[in-house]
């Protein structure tokens, strides 16, 4: 079995990428930092900490890059509507006949 810590951090990762899993693996991660019951106990002082640390780092660095994708994104997306050629807009034209 090939154990690494890339390979937890890609799992970890594309857990939070998969928008069917994101808010669980959000609540999972915030219910893993507040327990008692940890990798290393918060009764010892850095090497309890540093577990919790490591969570919070990642679950805050991946879901602000979410974020932040999906921003650029919305601001692409109206950008393109801005930006839009008047030959190429869509014309809403009610024609009447005149008399």
């Amino acid at each position: 079995m090939n154990f690494s810590i890339q390979s937890i951090y890609n799992w970890y990762r594309d857990l939070l990428r998969n928008p069917k899993y994101r808010w669980w693996v959000v609540a999972g991660s915030l219910l893993y930092i507040v327990s008692p019951i940890d990798i290393s106990p918060d009764v010892f002082p850095i090497v309890g900490w540093l577990d919790d640390g490591i969570i919070i780092s990642l679950l805050i660095a991946e879901v602000s890059q979410i974020a932040k994708e999906k921003l650029q994104a919305h601001n692409t997306r109206a950008e393109k509507a801005t930006t839009m050629p008047v030959e190429d807009a869509p014309v809403d034209i009610k024609a009447v006949q005149v008399e």
